[in-house]
C-alpha cells in the first residue's frame, strides 16, 4: 500500500529553506513548537486560514492571541489602508493617538494617563520601570506560570515553580537580583513577603486573569488581598492585560474581576493583529513618565498604522457588544463538548476560562487550580493531540490555550468538534 500523501509537503520544504536563512527557520521561539511542522501560511480571512499546501483549516490560534474581530476584517484594513497613505510614520503626534488614548482609557478608567508602544514585552518593562520611579524602591514581585514577555528582567518563573532564576541562556542571574518569584493563589506565602520585606516592594505584577500556563483564575479574595498589601506598604499593583484586555470584554480582566489596578499592560488584541501597546495607570504614577525621570521611548510609538488599527478595533467592539456574549456561547459549546467527547475516547479533558480564551488540558484525576496542577497535567499528549488536530483541519496552540474571535460560529465550532471526534481515538497516551 502506498504512503498516505504530506499534506504539509510544501511547509516542509519551505520550513528546511527557512531554516538556512532564519534561526531555526522562524522569527518567534513558540512558532518552533508546532508539528508536524512550523506552517507557512498562504492567506487567511475571519477564523479560517490557507496554508502553502492549499489545505484550508480552522483557526483557534488567532496570531498567538491579537486576532479578536477576525482575520482581515474589513473595517481594520480600511482604516489601516487609509492611514497608511495619509499619515504613516512622522515621528509626531496625531489626533489619532489622542482620539485613541481617551478611547483607552473610557473602556479602562484606571488608566488615566498612557503611552504607547509595540509589544507587550516592552509595555511591561516600561511600566516596572515607572513603579520603580515612584516608589524609589527595587523589588519587583511575580508570580510563578504568570508570562510577562521575554526581556531579562522579568523572564522566570514560567514554565517552572520558584524560585526566580535564569529561563535561558544568555540570561544573566544578575538581571534577576531584584526579582522575587511566589506561587499564585498562595495567600500564606504573599503575607509573608510583605511582612518580611514590604518596604522594598516596588511592584506586583500579575496575569489579573492568567491565560499563559494554563488558565487559573485567582481564588476568592486572592486579588483584594494583593491589592490591599500593595496600598498597606505603598507599593504598585501591575495588571498584565496583555492577552485579556479588549479579549474578555472592552474593560479587560479587572472590569471582569472588579479590582483595579495602580498600572496596566494592554496589546494583542487591541490591534487585531497590528503590532501596538500601552502602559499606564494613575496619573501620580505616570508623572514620572510624563516628565522623563522614567524615561520612555520608542521611534515607532503611536504611528499611524497602529493606532489606526486600533481605533477601529475598539470601534468594532464597542458597537457590538454582543460579540463577547457570542465568544462566550461557542467556548461554552467547544469546552463541553471536548470534555464529552475526552471522556467517550478514554481521554480525560479538563477546560478552563471565558469567551475569548480558554485551557485545555489532560488529566487522569482532578482539575487545575494551581500552576503546579498544570504542570503536572499531560502536556506532552495534548501537544500531540493539537498535531493530530491540525492533521484533521483545525489549527491549535500546542501548550493547550484555545483563542476564539468574532469570525468564529457554529460552523467553526461543529468543525472543531467533529475534527477532535477523529482525532482523539488515534491519540495514544
Amino acid at each position: 500500500m502506498a504512503a498516505p500523501a504530506d499534506r504539509f509537503a510544501r511547509s516542509r520544504a519551505l520550513h528546511a529553506q527557512a531554516a538556512d536563512v532564519l534561526a531555526g527557520g522562524v522569527s518567534t521561539a513558540f512558532r518552533a513548537f508546532e508539528r508536524p511542522v512550523p506552517l507557512t501560511l498562504r492567506s487567511a480571512r475571519g477564523a479560517r486560514l490557507v496554508d502553502a499546501d492549499g489545505n484550508e483549516l480552522v483557526d483557534f490560534v488567532c496570531g498567538m492571541g491579537p486576532i479578536i474581530l477576525g482575520h482581515g476584517h474589513e473595517g481594520v484594513v480600511a482604516a489601516v489602508t487609509e492611514a497608511a497613505g495619509r499619515l504613516q510614520q512622522a515621528g509626531a503626534q496625531s489626533e489619532a493617538e489622542v482620539a485613541l488614548a481617551l478611547e483607552l482609557r473610557a473602556a479602562m478608567p484606571s488608566m488615566e494617563r498612557l503611552r504607547f508602544g509595540l509589544s507587550g514585552s516592552e509595555a511591561v518593562h516600561g511600566a516596572l520601570r515607572t513603579a520603580r520611579a515612584a516608589t524609589g524602591r527595587a523589588l519587583v514581585v511575580k508570580f510563578a506560570g504568570h508570562y510577562h514577555g521575554w526581556l531579562d528582567p522579568i523572564l522566570t518563573a514560567t514554565s517552572h515553580l520558584p524560585p526566580a532564576v535564569p529561563e535561558t541562556g544568555g540570561q544573566q542571574p544578575s538581571a534577576l537580583a531584584d526579582v522575587v518569584a511566589l506561587e499564585w493563589n498562595d495567600p500564606a506565602m504573599l503575607e509573608r513577603l510583605f511582612a518580611e520585606r514590604g518596604d522594598e516592594v516596588a511592584a506586583v505584577i500579575a496575569e489579573a486573569y492568567p491565560c499563559n500556563a494554563g488558565v487559573i483564575p485567582a481564588a476568592p479574595g486572592f486579588l483584594e488581598r494583593l491589592r490591599g498589601l500593595c496600598d498597606a506598604h505603598g507599593a504598585v499593583l501591575v495588571f498584565d492585560e496583555v492577552i485579556t484586555g479588549f479579549r474578555v470584554g472592552l474593560g479587560g480582566a479587572q472590569a471582569m474581576l472588579g479590582v483595579q489596578p495602580d498600572l496596566t499592560v494592554v496589546a494583542k488584541a487591541l490591534g487585531n493583529g497590528f503590532p501596538i501597546s500601552a502602559f499606564g495607570g494613575r496619573a501620580a504614577v505616570m508623572d514620572e513618565v510624563a516628565t522623563n525621570r522614567a524615561m520612555h521611548a520608542g521611534t515607532y510609538n503611536g504611528g499611524g498604522i497602529s493606532i489606526a488599527a486600533a481605533q477601529a478595533t475598539i470601534g468594532a467592539l464597542a458597537t457590538d457588544p454582543a460579540i463577547y456574549r457570542r465568544l462566550a456561547g461557542h467556548a461554552e459549546r467547544l469546552r463541553t463538548g471536548l470534555e464529552q467527547l475526552g471522556a467517550r475516547h478514554g481521554h480525560r479533558l479538563v477546560t478552563a476560562g471565558t469567551g475569548g480564551v480558554f485551557f485545555a488540558w489532560f488529566r487522569d484525576e482532578g482539575g487545575v487550580a494551581t500552576f503546579r496542577d498544570h504542570l503536572a497535567s499531560d502536556l506532552v499528549r495534548y501537544a500531540r493531540f493539537a498535531a493530530l488536530m491540525l492533521e484533521e483541519g483545525v489549527r491549535l496552540i500546542p501548550a493547550g490555550r484555545w483563542y476564539l474571535n468574532a469570525a468564529h460560529g457554529e460552523a467553526e465550532v461543529d468543525a472543531a468538534l467533529a475534527a477532535a471526534d477523529r482525532a482523539l481515538p488515534r491519540l495514544a497516551r
